[in-house]
């Protein structure tokens, strides 16, 4: 499980720079070596997980992937 967890996050990772390096935002490999898709902020360990599958399914893309959110730049101090 973990492994899968770790791959997905490293996946999604991936996809989030890309996108925002195609919108001209500098996203530094320094910055980026510091970034661990190991983490487990968004793994429920414990309770229970409803899930409305077709819901889901309606809101990935034509690739199959589900859509990234949007970049929280003030946040972290990075504004364009």
């Amino acid at each position: 499980m973990t492994n899968s967890v770790v791959a997905w996050t490293t996946e999604y990772y991936s996809r989030a720079v890309l996108e925002l390096r195609s919108q001209g935002r500098e996203v530094s490999d320094e910055i980026l070596s510091h970034i661990s898709p190991g983490h487990s902020d968004n793994i429920n360990f414990f309770g229970v997980i409803n899930v409305d599958v077709e819901a889901d399914l309606a809101k990935l893309d034509t690739s199959g992937w589900r859509p990234l959110r949007p970049a929280r730049l003030r946040e972290l101090g990075m504004t364009p």
